[in-house]
């Protein structure tokens, strides 16, 4: 049975505006994935020099081993989870959760325990319902990400390492491979993996000046470095975001432009036979008066 006409043109309506909101969000994701990559790439340089300050510290004091340099048994695990504050970006944070379940899994599997800093209000929500040992939360970082929104929440995963709580910390978050495309990603930050003393990077001409000395230095540069990589992780996730949320929308507003045409042939349909039943009932009439 056919809906009535006001019916259809009203759902047709409804539509359309839908339609022209979620090609105003595409428009903005698209407009904002260049500074986002731009921030993602700014912060790549800094991340990598520190790590290669560090290796050549390392490299200067042989003997002393800093804890973050220090592998150790594994019993307790601590996970960072850098997820989006909102949604309608597509499966992007699903995937990521799925990561992150699956080697929770793994771990429990070998009777190890895992902590949680979430980062975002997605994690939160999800790991609210789903239960877990969170140890502290931070979200609403807007479209630039700052250090200073995330010191507090990676201050209480290194005191833990520090304090033997946790035997390895670990950051999860999107990957961004392109504008179409993002996949999860999960790195370890502690311990620091050591650099090969043959690597090129080290091989090329430095010299510092330690003040007061290199060891001291390693204990701040190793907290600026696990700095960096959560920052760079917070500013890539959201480049994934603007990305996927592109992406998304634009399938949305196709999507509506299939509804919009397949209600309309309805409607057309709908039209053609009121005004055939009308056509045959005027026939029909003349037809009797005439008889």
């Amino acid at each position: 049975k056919l809906a009535g006409d006001k019916e259809i043109l009203n759902k047709i309506r409804s539509v359309k505006n839908m339609q022209k909101i979620t090609s105003a969000m595409e428009m903005v994701a698209a407009s904002k994935i260049r500074k986002a990559q731009d921030q993602m790439n700014a912060a790549k340089p800094y991340a990598d020099r520190i790590r290669r300050v560090i290796g050549h510290l390392g490299a200067a004091n042989p003997d002393y081993k800093h804890p973050f340099l220090s592998e150790r048994d594994i019993k307790r695990v601590g996970i960072i989870v850098v997820s989006t504050d909102r949604g309608l970006c597509g499966g992007l944070n699903v995937n990521l959760f799925k990561r992150v379940i699956s080697d929770i899994a793994e771990y429990k599997k070998e009777n190890i325990e895992v902590d949680l800093v979430l980062v975002g209000a997605k994690a939160v929500q999800f790991f609210k319902r789903l239960g877990g040992n969170v140890l502290a939360t931070t979200t609403h970082l807007g479209d630039r990400p700052k250090v200073n929104d995330l010191i507090g929440a990676i201050k209480i995963m290194l005191d833990a390492y520090n304090e033997e709580k946790i035997d390895r910390l670990l950051i999860a978050h999107n990957e961004f491979v392109s504008t179409m495309s993002q996949k999860p990603d999960m790195k370890t930050l502690l311990p620091v993996s050591s650099i090969d003393e043959n690597d090129e990077s080290l091989q090329a001409h430095w010299d510092y000046i330690y003040e007061p000395d290199a060891i001291d230095l390693l204990d701040g540069v190793l907290m600026r470095y696990i700095e960096s990589q959560v920052y760079r992780g917070a500013t890539e996730n959201f480049a994934c975001e603007m990305a996927a949320k592109m992406v998304a929308m634009k399938s949305a507003t196709d999507n509506a432009g299939e509804i919009i045409d397949k209600l309309q042939l309805i409607y057309n349909k709908a039209r053609q036979a009121a005004i055939t039943q009308e056509i045959s009932e005027i026939v029909g009439g003349a037809a009797a008066v005439s008889g």
